[in-house]
């Protein structure tokens, strides 16, 4: 999928970073997990360098920046957008995708309520609830325990509703389906299987830390039990996607360099125009989704033995950059201006890119997974791609289908499952929660 077009990963707004019980503020950034990072000024710095991006702007002793990720920082949950979109990649996921079950409206709601709730605490590192222990003995605990201690790992949940949960006859919602949640058409060369595709909600946990984003996914099938069941799930490693122009590309299970393109994090014009949904384009009952984004997810199954049995001229020629430095083709470095007519027609930075696409682009949050083995000695390996978009109609949709069609890269991969779901803007206070304007 585009590596080209993406959208680097941006920094969340922190004007509002209070949550559940406004106890963030006392919690949210943990303790630095380095020596070196021993001198810094307090959980207020450690937060700030987290929301910063791929950096700390704190240092210790000498002049590099410390990355967030070594910081064990909590990353706000409220404000105009969701965290989890445009903030800086964290190396873990886990998402899941989850059927309704229940019928009743209001017990919807209030599920929703107590997610949210949740994801405030989880956020800040705190448990859920009145927490794991000290409880009642005779009643479960409101928090299972696996994340008692850790840090907050710079977790973010995203949450996100598909087409199904605005089907005629369910909750009233059908005259709010917006125009941009489409049906994704059937691509050249997709394999999708209908029980891992699809959904009608999404939550995407990512951090740090796995167990930390594990945790988060466990609590909401807890909390939903009886009202919701994952339809569907997917771990996720090795982040795919650079996160600011400071931090090295990270390389896909094929061994490139993955999302060098990417917009700057710090590049709120180029979010504006290709990741917010404008006030402008959320007309009427679907007004709901301004400052929202619409999420694609697609599991891409790669052919790794065949790929590592081919040569490594026909693989640069394949992506269209050199595997040492990921230099598109002439050129010397990672981040030189590709020259589009000196790669092969189908090149996959050639077809990827905006000018192949007419100026589309998408920002994109993937993930590498290893899910053991297909049962024929084969790694069960590649790309969970997520991508961000204004309007898939505009983005992912015509990029796909050019890739779909052209893609000399379709040889050694497979879309295997598929969904679209909206993804409202954020919570911005303790008042709010995920969808009230949907509900209203």
């Amino acid at each position: 999928m585009p590596a080209e077009n993406a959208a680097a990963d941006a920094v969340e707004p922190t004007e509002s970073a209070e949550s559940a019980e406004g106890t963030v503020a006392e919690t949210s950034a943990g303790t630095p997990s380095r020596r070196s990072v021993l001198g810094w000024g307090g959980a207020g710095l450690a937060l700030g360098a987290a929301a910063a991006g791929g950096a700390a702007a704190a240092l210790s002793g000498s002049d590099d920046p410390v990355p967030a990720a070594l910081t064990g920082a909590a990353v706000p949950f409220h404000g105009p957008h969701q965290a989890g979109i445009a903030s800086a990649v964290q190396d873990r996921l886990h998402f899941a995708a989850f059927d309704v079950k229940t019928t009743d409206r209001a017990e919807l709601v209030e599920m929703l309520k107590e997610w949210t709730r949740a994801a405030e605490r989880m956020t800040a590192g705190l448990p859920v609830g009145e927490g794991a222990v000290g409880g009642l003995p005779e009643a479960p605990p409101d928090d299972t325990g696996e994340a008692l201690g850790l840090k907050p790992s710079r977790l973010t949940v995203t949450i996100g509703f598909g087409a199904s949960l605005f089907a005629k006859g369910r909750f009233g919602l059908e005259g709010k389906r917006p125009e941009a949640l489409v049906d994704l058409p059937q691509f050249p060369g997709d394999n999708l299987d209908p029980a891992k595709s699809g959904g009608d909600i999404c939550i995407q946990a990512c951090a740090d830390d796995p167990q930390v984003a594990v945790h988060a996914i466990r609590q909401f099938a807890r909390i939903g039990f009886g009202k919701v069941a994952v339809r569907w799930s997917q771990l996720g490693f090795g982040k795919t996607s650079s996160t600011t122009p400071d931090e090295q590309t990270p390389r896909n299970m094929m061994g490139f360099k993955d999302g060098t393109r990417n917009i700057s994090g710090t590049d709120a014009e180029a979010l504006d125009k290709h990741v917010w949904v404008a006030t402008k384009d959320a007309r009427g009952a679907s007004s709901w989704m301004a400052g929202g984004s619409y999420l694609v997810a697609r599991r891409i199954r790669m052919n790794i033995e065949i790929w590592d049995r081919t040569g490594l001229q026909e693989q640069e020629d394949i992506f269209g950059r050199d595997k040492a430095e990921g230099a598109p083709v002439g050129k010397a470095k990672e981040r030189d201006e590709p020259f589009l007519k000196a790669m092969k027609p189908d090149s996959h930075v050639r077809l990827a890119h905006p000018d192949s696409n007419h100026g589309a682009h998408i920002l994109r949050r993937g993930y590498s997974f290893t899910d053991g083995t297909d049962g024929l000695g084969r790694l069960d390996a590649g790309l969970f791609f997520i991508a961000y978009q204004r309007d898939v109609r505009k983005g992912f949709i015509p990029v796909q289908r050019n890739l779909a069609r052209h893609d000399a890269l379709n040889e050694y991969i497979q879309h295997v499952s598929s969904a679209l779901f909206a993804v409202p803007p954020g919570v911005r206070g303790k008042d709010d929660w995920w969808g009230r304007a949907l509900f209203a």
